[in-house]
């Protein structure tokens, strides 16, 4: 039978950089999962032995890829895959299934993409410090949050340095110094109504143009981005601090408080209420 570890990260409010669930698993012989897609990104890596992964390419067709120990294969969100371990060589492998606002770009630094999502490594000692940073994150679920992302970034950096497909120009900095723009105007003004159309104005672009740079690069529309941003900072206040619903809402830009309400439910899927008792939030005082 196989021999698995399986943890579930406790925190959703990390905004560039998110971790979602991890593990380790000996697979027994043709153990098999799939098919399946995720929401995020799920990043497996093989420590022993061999298996097969099948993935939807953008084409919306099957491929087949051979993966063996040193190797890995990432997941794309809502991609759907099948991969099963070798009959006679079964693999072992680590995972973390992970996801944030500038998720996107990075994975797109290490040159994995949907259509050949297999990992390879250029540089053995680097992509040893990213295989121990998985396993440091797997061993020490105990560990705070703030501490296992940190771990978490150490990972993604490895990723990046390590890929044989790594991007080593890509020829946007342009865009990427508009998208830093967008973030910081974000950052500094998001408790302010403000609009997709004044943050495009602090970087100095239409509004169109903006918001196709601004998908591209990030995987979300401007109000997509802003919206999310804005409910994090709500989620962390419903955590840490006793304000009312309304208070929180005009902290984050929604001064209707029925407004608010309805934004957060669409992110988090309850009220902001009730995400506050179920996440251990400070109680709110009448």
């Amino acid at each position: 039978m196989s021999e698995v570890i399986f943890s579930v990260f406790p925190v959703e409010n990390f905004v560039d950089l998110g971790l979602y669930q991890f593990g380790w698993e000996q697979c027994d012989p043709s153990h098999s999962f799939g098919p399946a897609a995720r929401n995020h990104y799920l990043f497996h890596y093989c420590l022993s032995g061999t298996g097969k992964l099948y993935a939807e390419s953008t084409k919306k067709e099957s491929k087949e890829f051979q993966i063996k120990s040193g190797q890995g294969f990432m997941i794309f969100p809502h991609q759907v895959c099948t991969y099963i371990a070798d009959h006679t060589i079964p693999w072992e492998y680590v995972w973390i299934e992970f996801d944030g606002l500038r998720v996107k770009e990075a994975v797109e630094l290490t040159g994995i993409k949907p259509d050949y999502p297999v990992y390879r490594s250029r540089y053995k000692d680097i992509s040893e410090t990213m295989k121990e940073e998985m396993l440091y994150i797997i061993n020490h679920k105990e560990e705070s949050p703030f501490h296992l992302i940190g771990h978490l970034y150490l990972f993604l950096d490895s990723l990046i340095h390590s890929s044989a497909a790594a991007q080593t120009g890509r020829g946007s900095s342009l865009r990427d110094f508009y998208i830093k723009e967008a973030f910081s105007f974000i950052e500094q003004n998001f408790q302010n109504e403000i609009s997709v159309e004044d943050i495009a104005t602090s970087c100095g672009l239409n509004r169109s143009y903006f918001g196709k740079i601004f998908h591209e690069n990030m995987g979300k529309t401007p109000q997509e981005f802003l919206i999310s941003y804005r409910m994090t900072k709500a989620a962390e206040l419903l955590k840490l601090t006793g304000l009312s619903i309304g208070d929180i809402g005009n902290a984050v830009g929604y001064p209707n408080q029925l407004h608010f309400s309805r934004a957060f439910k669409n992110i988090y899927g309850i009220s902001p209420r009730q995400w506050r008792y179920e996440n251990g939030g400070h109680k709110q005082e009448g």
